[in-house]
């Protein structure tokens, strides 16, 4: 069993869902404005938090969906802190892949956002240092900082040795996304570093 999963931490599929926050049209544009959905050819990732789904797009095009993945055990947020066990809704790109983690795969995503940053720093969340070290490396394509106020280390991962069962009944992740193992072996053929990943 991994680290969290548990039926008292757990949010239930059945019935019980995270609790819905709206879409910002902000992500949209963002989404729309974007080399990787503006190309015909380019392939990105629609996480529907609603209905516990991951869809592989090209353009407007749905190529494949995943079915029953599992999100943060204590919901969904647009601002996520350290340790609140929530998954983040916005657009991110993929920074980094681990092909042998504990969780089988690792698709890192360059979490948090230049307005995350800038909202946590205006509410005190994070110090005006810290906000520009993240700023800095967004605006230069780099990993922003991962041991902040904001947490990090979020991403699309598998199942590793978990139990399926457990996976199959609750969201149980620290605010990743998980998939079981055959479903990100799957994935990885379509995906790559510089993926765009939606997550509403």
């Amino acid at each position: 069993m991994l680290q969290g999963m548990s039926w008292v931490s757990g949010v239930r599929r059945a019935g019980v869902k995270p609790t819905p926050v709206p879409f910002p049209w902000l992500y949209v544009l963002a989404a729309l404005f974007s080399s990787a959905t503006c190309s015909a050819e380019a392939t990105w990732v629609l996480v529907d938090t609603a209905r516990a789904t991951l869809s592989v797009m090209q353009d407007r095009k749905t190529i494949e969906v995943f079915d029953n993945v599992s999100l943060g055990r204590d919901g969904i947020s647009h601002h996520r802190r350290k340790g609140d066990n929530k998954t983040p809704l916005g657009v991110y790109r993929i920074s980094w892949i681990e092909t042998h983690t504990r969780f089988h795969r690792f698709f890192g995503l360059n979490y948090p956002t230049i307005p995350q940053a800038y909202r946590a720093w205006t509410r005190s969340i994070i110090d005006e240092r810290t906000y520009r070290r993240i700023l800095e490396a967004r605006r230069n394509r780099r990993l922003p900082a991962q041991d902040t106020a904001l947490g990090g280390n979020i991403g699309i991962h598998g199942l590793g040795g978990g139990d399926p069962w457990i996976h199959a009944h609750l969201h149980w992740t620290n605010g990743c996304i998980a998939l079981t193992n055959e479903q990100i072996d799957r994935l990885s053929l379509w995906i790559g570093k510089g993926t765009q990943v939606i997550i509403r």
